[in-house]
């Protein structure tokens, strides 16, 4: 053989495209990129990359400043989106200055609470006279059919400003205003980036239900908050839980973590706080609420996943089995008994009086009781929640505004809340086809739409990327949603869909940042993702512009009033 002549003894390299993908690739496709291959480290506990300090590096800031600025954008930037958010629900508050929709049940209530400690009867003419500032009031117990937790967040607000519509209003919109900023704290530590944090965040501050939620006195705003919460609560609990996995994973010679079988299946997670306080909020929403049963059912379901992931990712062979070893009997101590002595407290003015709906039921009643051991108010709440119960299931009148579940996500047929019109001079209109107020609750068509795709994409990205990001806003969307198709029977209306806004909001951001192009990519796909997500999100926030006269119940022109019904369902 001639010396110019080469014997080829090596394997040819694998085609990229043979290769099974790295940890590292499928973190990218997570939306965040490690500098090395990706080990158990990064698995348990994925990192929070901040581009922001390139932003920050770009402007003539020291490296050193620019890192300090980012991690302060951290808190910053959610920050000035609820202070934005903030500025909204709380101009014109005490607008309109009447008693509008159910707040006739709910200001009223919470009045009683604050007085009497449970809930009293009021006469017909009391909405006029309460604004005009003769408050009637009597000792009369009332029947009401929700549990006390959220009248008692809307006193908070008549204690400090008195019985006025911004006093009973005040406390619902500072909730609303807490929501975007936690939403921005949750989006970040969902997806690892502030900037889709701080998306999710400004994408509630528009949505149309939100917002009139946040400015009227009904319950499913304070709901909503207590059942977001408790999401972001369990989303922390997952990251501390796996911390503490990596933490006791075996380190090799190269310093990188090793996953182990023993770790994995027999580490207890000690001590969990965020558990609890997601026990504590869900306890609050049943308070508020009894639908919250429902999430709080699948939210305890999907802790329990998330440890059983967790434990497979640090080596677990047979994770399931450990998790209902280790981790079941905790997360149900954690949160049903938190949850159910949480709901209890809630009743403390109904049980420290004596003069309250059926609180004398269990002295007074001849019937058989088959639960005499238990304590006579504890038998006469669960009268009185019997009795409750049975009308919620039976509640079939028929109503003008009532609507479908299936109509919701489309925003089929909204509710109005406040309207006034008024012809051509009369008490001073000026506009010539008449003029018009109305407060309609209403979300933001575009990013409701918008959001029926977002689920879809988050139903692939679960289904066919195993994404448990997907899969825990499905989880949270499904909780809340597909309980009120049992009821399609009940009377029911669109406005209790606020309790999926903020799933909804981060359904649309994960698919925004799908928009953006995954890290690494070339600067021409990022320029064009940065340009289609700049341009939806400018068309969402120009369509709660449009609509802000109907959220609000500003006087506008008949025929802009009309201009603004897009849907005949929604007259």
């Amino acid at each position: 053989m001639s010396s110019s002549q080469t014997v080829m003894t090596e394997t040819p390299p694998e085609p990229a495209h043979a290769r099974p993908p790295t940890w590292e690739h499928r973190l990218r496709r997570f939306g965040y990129a490690p500098g090395r291959a990706a080990g158990v480290r990064e698995r348990l506990v994925p990192p929070y990359p901040e581009p922001g300090t390139r932003l920050w590096r770009y402007f003539g800031f020291a490296p050193t400043a620019a890192a300090r600025l980012a991690r302060w954008s951290g808190w910053g930037g959610p920050l000035l989106v609820a202070l934005f958010a903030g500025v909204l629900r709380f101009v014109n508050l005490g607008s309109p200055n009447a008693v509008i929709f159910d707040e006739t049940y709910y200001a009223k209530d919470a009045w009683s609470l604050l007085k009497r400690g449970y809930e009293t009867e009021w006469p017909e003419d009391a909405n006029d006279r309460i604004i005009a500032g003769d408050i009637p009031f009597d000792d009369t117990a009332s029947y009401v059919v929700h549990p006390p937790g959220g009248k008692w967040v809307i006193a908070l607000g008549e204690w400090i400003f008195g019985l006025t519509p911004f006093g009973w209003r005040f406390m619902v919109a500072l909730l609303g205003t807490l929501s975007v900023l936690m939403l921005c704290r949750i989006g970040r530590r969902l997806f690892r980036s502030t900037v889709l944090g701080c998306v999710a965040g400004l994408l509630m501050a528009v949505d149309g239900l939100h917002f009139v939620m946040s400015r009227t006195a009904l319950l499913d705003l304070v709901l909503m908050f207590w059942l977001l919460a408790a999401f972001g609560c369990l989303l922390v609990d997952r990251d501390a839980a796996r911390a503490r996995l990596a933490a006791a994973l075996p380190e090799g010679a190269d310093g990188l973590l090793r996953s182990d079988a023993a770790v994995g299946e027999r580490l207890r997670l000690a001590w969990r706080p965020w558990r609890i306080a997601a026990g504590v909020c869900l306890g609050l929403a049943c308070a508020t609420k009894w639908n919250a049963l429902y999430v709080l059912a699948a939210f305890g379901i999907l802790t329990v996943l998330w440890d059983a992931a967790s434990r497979r990712t640090a080596g677990a062979p047979h994770a399931p089995r450990a998790t209902l070893r280790r981790d079941a009997a905790p997360a149900f101590l954690s949160m049903v008994p938190v949850a159910f002595v949480t709901y209890l407290a809630s009743w403390t003015g109904w049980f420290l009086t004596s003069d309250g709906y059926y609180r004398q039921w269990a002295a007074q009643s001849t019937e058989d009781d088959s639960y005499a051991w238990l304590p006579a108010p504890l038998r006469g709440l669960w009268h009185y929640t019997s009795e409750v119960y049975q009308f919620h299931v039976g509640l079939t009148s028929e109503h003008d505004y009532q609507s479908n579940p299936w109509s919701w996500l489309v925003a089929g047929r909204p509710v109005t809340y406040f309207y006034n019109s008024r012809d051509p001079g009369e008490g001073g209109c000026a506009y010539a086809s008449g003029c018009a107020r109305e407060v309609l609750a209403l979300g933001t068509p575009l990013l409701w739409w918008s959001a029926c795709f977002a689920l879809a994409y988050a139903l692939y990205r679960w289904l066919f990327r195993r994404d448990w990001r997907a899969g825990a806003i499905l989880c949270a969307v499904a909780a809340g949603y597909l309980p009120w198709f049992m009821y399609q029977e009940r009377t029911i209306f669109y406005f209790y869909a606020v309790v999926l806004v903020p799933f909804l909001c981060l359904a649309v951001t994960m698919m925004l940042g799908a928009l953006l192009g995954p890290p690494g990519c070339g600067e021409q796909r990022r320029v064009i993702g940065i340009v289609a997500v700049g341009v939806l999100v400018l068309l969402i926030v120009w369509n709660f512009i449009y609509f802000y006269p109907i959220y609000t119940g500003m006087e506008i022109p008949l025929d802009g009033w009309r201009a603004r019904m897009w849907l005949g369902t929604w007259v």
